[in-house]
């Protein structure tokens, strides 16, 4: 049985989660990524995978085996790139996880020149608001916004943008625009649980003031935050790179211009204990590349 075939094979039917969707990413039929596991399960004489009505789930040794494998495979990628050549491309897959907003309006519209240029290049693109655990779904690498909490994480800043206090016209028509940060408090605020909550310090030539918004909507996604702002419901505290188009189009303005919130930093985060692959690497730079055009 070649090693590294098995090697593929079981870090599929982990990243998948079936046998089925193995097969399908790797061509073949469900019988034999079956016969594979049973025969690499056999040959290491350990349970790697427990099987149960509610899916696949990898033991301690197959999750051990899984991170060591995957590792395995992304040298042998390497080394195949190396001996080829760099104008040959990256190939193989790449599993990418990012905020939904985020993922929709600043990653997935810039993926095809990057596909483009690496054309043996597969890219499994996984958008989750949650910090997903990147050994346990199997991610090369995530795009994570805001203040990283585990300083133990492999991480990179490659961006960060103004957050800004936005809302619509007929929002600010209605109920009047805040001049202040106590204005803030008169006012309906979406308030988005995982970027800041409610609480906010706010900055003025050297002047900081405190405010904790209210309001009755409190959402824990982003998506939700831009429907309720979008349908009038309120005003909000966001990253201007959550309403990009919007605030291009005037569909969506910023008010109280003369006081600053903390920056929204983007990171890359790399799966703890092992060198980020190559193909990890260059999305990462191919991405700071895309903010970096930014003004």
């Amino acid at each position: 049985m070649d090693r590294l075939a098995a090697m593929e094979t079981f870090v599929y039917v982990v990243e998948t989660g079936s046998f089925s969707a193995a097969a399908r990413r790797l061509n073949v039929g469900q019988p034999a990524v079956s016969k594979t596991i049973a025969q690499l399960e056999a040959r290491l004489a350990v349970r790697l995978l427990l099987r149960s009505t509610r899916g696949l789930t990898p033991t301690e040794a197959g999750l051990a085996y899984f991170e060591r494998a995957k590792r395995t495979l992304e040298e042998a990628d390497e080394a195949d790139n190396a001996a080829r050549g760099a104008a040959s491309g990256l190939t193989g897959n790449l599993r990418i996880c990012a905020a939904v907003t985020f993922g929709r309006l600043h990653i997935v519209p810039h993926l095809g020149p990057f596909l483009e240029q690496n054309p043996e290049l597969n890219i499994d693109l996984m958008l989750d608001d949650r910090n997903v655990n990147l050994v346990e779904e199997g991610v090369d690498v995530a795009l994570r916004l805001g203040i990283l909490s585990d300083s133990g994480l492999t991480a990179r800043k490659i961006a960060e943008c103004r957050r800004k206090v936005l809302g619509t016209p007929a929002y600010f028509e209605k109920h009047g625009e805040p001049t202040c940060p106590a204005d803030l408090t008169h006012h309906q605020a979406i308030v988005y649980s995982l970027s800041g909550g409610a609480h906010w310090q706010l900055s003025n030539a050297g002047e900081e003031q405190s405010v904790t918004l209210s309001g009755r909507i409190r959402v824990n996604a982003a998506e939700a935050l831009r429907e309720a702002v979008l349908a009038h419901q309120g005003l909000s505290i966001a990253s201007q790179w959550m309403f990009a188009p919007e605030l291009a189009s005037g569909a969506v303005r910023e008010v109280m211009g003369d006081w600053t919130l903390p920056n929204q930093g983007l990171w890359a985060v790399f799966p703890t204990g092992r060198m980020a692959s190559a193909k990890a690497r260059a999305f990462v730079t191919y991405v700071q590349g895309l903010f970096d055009k930014e003004p």
